[in-house]
């Protein structure tokens, strides 16, 4: 008989996630299919993209939310180097704001970073078959939107996908600095990029910003208390 007969072809899979422990445990996860090889990891965006290009993956995870080059960046760059690259936004909870930027930039799914081991596996093998997939959770918030007034026409649609990165952190309570530090830019084009999201928002403070998000769905009015 060929040897060659009913093997499986693996799919090349690159984990990007800036947190080691996360990016280990997901590794671990899909290390224990038969369907799956890991042919590499990476901690940031840019990272991310040398390894693409080194390793040549048919997959890739990737974290949204990381130091620098955030995942929509990459998604961005990557997909612009190879159209054919299989993307999925993997982020820590249901209610991030990028899901449907992700999606618009060309990533073939999206799933929650709490997801279970067989899940991820069939996300991999759906969207290496040319589907998409997006978890159950994101799915049914994706769908809510229309109903609390997150369609087309959010104001936050006017906003490039950096001032969108530097105005959920300024929500999130970060101060310039931080923020300079996390995207790796001068205090100075920070403050700029908050002077063109105030101007595009028609806003004129952090607490405006983040009373624009709250009633705009992108976060949880809890989650700043």
């Amino acid at each position: 008989m060929n040897g060659f007969l009913g093997a499986v072809v693996l799919i090349r899979v690159l984990v990007v996630d800036d947190h080691d422990l996360v990016r280990m445990g997901i590794v671990s996860l899909l290390s224990a299919s038969d369907r799956i090889e890991v042919v590499a990891e990476a901690n940031s965006g840019e990272s991310a993209i040398e390894c693409a290009k080194l390793h040549e993956p048919d997959v890739i995870l990737m974290d949204i939310r990381m130091p620098g080059m955030g995942g929509l960046e990459a998604t961005h760059k990557l997909l612009r180097l190879n159209a054919e690259l299989r993307i999925i936004a993997v982020t820590a909870c249901s209610e991030d704001p990028y899901a449907n930027r992700l999606l618009q930039a060309g990533a073939a799914g999206y799933m929650t970073k709490g997801t279970t081991a067989a899940e991820m596996v069939r996300a991999i093998l759906k969207v290496k078959s040319g589907q998409r997939y997006i978890s159950s959770d994101i799915a049914q918030r994706m769908a809510l939107k229309p109903f609390a007034g997150t369609a087309v026409g959010c104001p936050f649609d006017l906003l490039s996908d950096r001032e969108m990165q530097v105005s959920m952190l300024i929500v999130n309570c970060e101060k310039v600095q931080n923020i300079s530090d996390q995207l790796f830019l001068s205090p100075k084009t920070v403050n700029t990029y908050r002077y063109r999201i105030f101007e595009k928002l028609a806003i004129s403070s952090d607490v405006e910003l983040t009373r624009l998000a709250i009633r705009h769905g992108l976060i949880d009015s809890e989650s700043i208390a």
